[in-house]
């Protein structure tokens, strides 16, 4: 017995407990490729654009109790998701980077209210074409032999790309098809062609441009492909290819009878053939001289060592041998000239160059670059001679080095004359090119078999002037700064490049032009910044256009322009021209808000409007873009408006609010009251319309009323001016006729009248409005005509002299008075007078009355 009470006992609070558990929620686990459950196994594309509905977190509770979802982040990481708590939808709110981060670690919890379950996520960022191939380690330069090889490997290049897949991979190709050089595609090994060749002589220096492309890829659903280039400076190294040539051939010397033994026969000159590293070179004599003749190895200067009259021979042919010394001086290159010597008894005197010291086979000059066309190089006294006489002191005279710098004057000499050098091309005597000219003087004799000849070295050392203006590297710089920026703000900095040496390649900077007030220039680096008081409106002024000049210590300058835009920042809130407006509307059309922004671009004047508040707040809808406010489509007659309406209101209150969309928006709200009316009611009469129309607009209606009595002056005017013509050139005086016809008196009218104002729209109905027939003389004096002033009357014609005092305007008014409403209905109207008409014209009045105090200069 007892066993069976405890086992109940158990069995009861068993089923208590049960009932009172609540167990947790979980997430459903859809598997990969699945785009809602628990993001297990889930991936994203890196250029999936901020925004992007990614994900839907789904779970349940056991007990179908309300569930929500959560998302969180390590505090040192990003959030790069955000989640919505009720659907679960996960929203990608951060730029994804997979270079950067290729997996992103969160939390995503589910909860009942009761209990929360969270599990850690790993979410994999997959890899788009987003990423350039860049060259490293540059700048490349390579030096190469001349006599390289065809095929040969000069240079490589390497670029990497971060993508990966085919978006990461690199090919490299030349963008000069015609280039003697070749890159591998895949390694980037630049080699010369095969059956290229370098040559030193021909071109020092090759250009080549290499471009590296990756494999293409996916990008924001399109197929993009990148590339980068990159230049490789290949110089040719000279190399001892070419033999040495000799200079002044063909060689003659003479030998005299009193010639002495030891003395100079003649000179033979030789260069070796490679200008870029020259061996020095040693001369010698291989065959011919039996003795009789010996060459200095290093000038190169033939000599006798005989007296001439041990001489055997009248005539020696000699074979003269140039010979290049390499580097670790061995022989090289060689080169074989021959040389005839005639034994005479006359002409035994070469030319000679004398200084002003005596005999001189150099001469030295220091000169400024660029002198003037045509000018002499008076700091060289050069003097030739040949003690010879007749044909045989004859001689020419010739520059040998760099040609058409310098030209020598007399190019003939007999027997003696003063050597001239005369400037022929200024622009190729340039310091920043070349500090030093070096030319040989040759003077060859002309009618002798010997062609005796000389050469003297002159040496030319340039001096550096102010030749050169300073250069901007571009003629157009352009700068963005927002209008918000504080005084002193960096704007863009500029820079001017001048050659020359000392001060006068340094530069100075200014500015100047119409836009430059608001701006300062550092004039040594060239940094344009904003005035410190400068204070920037994007609204007043959005651009600026000025220009900077670079001159040097002499004046000489270059000009570049700058354009600087300002972008706009949103700082003017939405303003309406009213807080407090006032509209009618017709059923069936929209009335219209109008608010502006004062900024200068786009979002920040883009406005959009709302309803903020209205009671009740179902009639009214609005477009957010035009602002135009119209009554929602369910109200269709004044009726169905009164039916919603406790108080049967036809003037309704509403805020509205007009909003920007710059960042920070600005808003601002406004009180609109609109009056509603029908369209039935505006068709009663054309003058009631207008009316209506122009209700809040006063002043339309008194510049329409104007305009008819200005019309009517006019046609006035012509008549009378007419009559006094006619009248004046008949020279007859015609009796006046005054005609006076009595009008009828219409009946009386007795229209109920509707009101439309919002608070008397249920007294108005008590009364009607009774017209008082006009008398005769337009006087009315009964005690009714004083409830509103009489029309004035129309003014009299002007006189023919022009009147130079301003029109006065009057405005015409209309008289009433209001009487009892009768019990019974009223009888329907005989007349087409509308009371509309008359209660809208005296509010008319009255609103132009308020007006007048404010602003008299419409009277």
């Amino acid at each position: 017995m007892r066993r069976g009470r405890w086992a109940s006992l158990a069995l009861g609070l068993l089923r208590l407990c049960l009932a009172q558990a609540n167990f947790a929620p979980h997430f459903f686990d859809n598997g990969v490729g699945s785009t809602n459950g628990n993001m297990a196994l889930f991936s994203l594309p890196e250029d999936t654009p901020v925004g992007s509905h990614v994900y839907t977190l789904n779970g349940t509770d056991p007990e179908g109790d309300p569930i929500s979802y959560h998302i969180s982040f390590d505090p040192s990481a990003r959030s790069v998701f955000s989640v919505d708590p009720t659907f679960g939808n996960i929203t990608l709110v951060e730029e994804l980077d997979r270079e950067r981060e290729d997996e992103i670690e969160a939390i995503i919890s589910i909860s009942d209210g009761l209990n929360l379950v969270a599990e850690k996520v790993v979410i994999l960022v997959t890899d788009a074409n987003d990423e350039a191939p860049r060259f490293i380690q540059e700048p490349y330069v390579t030096l190469v032999p001349e006599d390289i090889p065809a095929g040969s490997s000069i240079f490589k290049v390497h670029a990497v790309d971060r993508d990966t897949g085919s978006g990461g991979s690199v090919t490299y190709f030349l963008q000069n098809l015609h280039s003697p050089f070749a890159v591998d595609r895949h390694s980037g090994v630049l080699r010369l062609q095969a059956g290229a060749t370098l040559d030193y002589e021909r071109s020092r220096t090759h250009y080549v441009t290499v471009v590296a492309k990756d494999g293409g890829g996916r990008l924001h659903g399109a197929d993009v492909v990148f590339s980068a280039t990159t230049t490789v400076t290949v110089n040719v190294e000279d190399v001892q290819d070419t033999a040495p040539v000799f200079v002044g051939t063909p060689y003659y010397g003479y030998v005299y009878e009193d010639t002495l033994p030891g003395s100079e026969v003649l000179k033979v000159v030789a260069m070796d053939g490679d200008r870029g590293k020259p061996n020095r070179i040693l001369y010698s004599l291989v065959n011919g001289s039996d003795g009789a003749f010996e060459i200095n190895e290093t000038s190169g200067a033939i000599s006798i060592t005989q007296s001439p009259a041990q001489l055997q021979r009248e005539v020696y042919e000699l074979h003269v041998q140039v010979t290049e010394m390499g580097p670790v001086g061995s022989p090289a290159a060689q080169a074989t000239v021959p040389v005839t010597i005639r034994i005479v008894d006359l002409n035994n005197h070469p030319p000679t160059f004398y200084g002003e010291s005596g005999p001189q086979n150099r001469f030295e000059l220091s000169m400024n670059e660029h002198p003037p066309q045509g000018e002499i190089l008076r700091g060289l006294k050069i003097t030739v001679n040949d003690s010879d006489q007749g044909a045989n002191a004859k001689f020419n005279l010739q520059l040998v080095g760099p040609r058409g710098i310098f030209r020598v004057v007399p190019q003939t000499v007999l027997n003696e004359a003063q050597v001239t050098i005369i400037v022929e091309n200024s622009t190729a005597i340039d310091f920043e090119k070349s500090k030093v000219l070096t030319f040989k003087l040759l003077a060859v004799e002309v009618n002798t078999p010997e062609k005796f000849s000389s050469t003297a070295d002159v040496v030319i050392q340039l001096l550096d002037t102010n030749d050169n203006v300073p250069k901007f590297d571009s003629l157009y710089y352009v700068a963005r700064i927002p209008e918000n920026a504080p005084g002193g703000s960096s704007v863009v900095a500029v820079t001017a490049v001048d050659p020359d040496t000392g001060p006068w390649g340094e530069v100075k900077y200014s500015i100047y032009g119409t836009g430059a007030d608001l701006f300062l220039i550092h004039p040594s680096t060239g940094l344009i910044y904003t005035q410190p008081w400068a204070s920037l409106d994007a609204e007043a002024t959005a651009r600026y256009n000025f220009y900077v000049k670079a001159e040097d210590m002499e004046g000489k300058y270059s000009i570049a322009e700058v354009f600087i835009t300002l972008l706009d920042v949103n700082d003017h809130p939405p303003q309406f021209g009213k807080s407090v407006q006032k509209k009618t509307m017709v059923l069936g059309n929209p009335v219209k808000i109008e608010a502006i922004d004062e900024d200068a671009e786009e979002p920040n004047n883009l406005v959009d409007y709302s309803i903020t508040h209205a009671e009740p707040a179902n009639v009214f809808d609005i477009n957010a873009h035009t602002g135009e406010i119209w009554l929602k489509n369910s109200i269709r007659s004044l009726d169905a408006l009164h039916n919603i309406t406790p108080g049967r209101d036809c003037i309704w209150s509403l805020e509205v609010q007009a909003k920007d969309r710059g960042s920070p928006s600005f808003s601002t709200t406004a009180l609109l009251k609109i009056d509603i009316t029908d369209a039935e009611t505006l068709s009663r009469s054309p003058m009631a319309a207008f009316l209506i129309q122009t209700k809040d607009n006063p002043m339309k209606a008194v510049g329409v009323l104007a305009g008819t009595m200005a019309t009517v002056v006019a046609i006035t005017v012509l008549i009378s001016t007419a009559t006094f013509w006619r009248n004046k050139k008949s020279n007859k005086v015609l009796p006046v006729r005054r005609v006076v016809r009595k009008r009828p008196s219409p009946a009386p009218r007795t229209i109920r009248i509707e009101w439309l104002k919002s608070k008397s729209a249920k007294a108005a109905t008590k009364f009607t409005l009774k017209e008082k027939p006009p008398n005769e003389n337009c006087n009315n004096n009964s005690p009714e005509s004083s409830l509103l002033p009489r029309a004035p009357a129309l003014p009299p014609p002007p006189s023919v002299a022009p009147s130079t005092g301003a029109a006065h305007w009057t405005v015409p008014t209309v008289s009433g008075s209001l009487s009892p409403h009768p019990t019974q209905p009223p009888p329907k109207p005989k007349t087409m007078g509308s009371p509309i008409q008359s209660t809208l014209i005296s509010e008319l009045k009255q609103k132009f009355e308020k007006k007048s105090v404010h602003n008299k200069a419409y009277f």
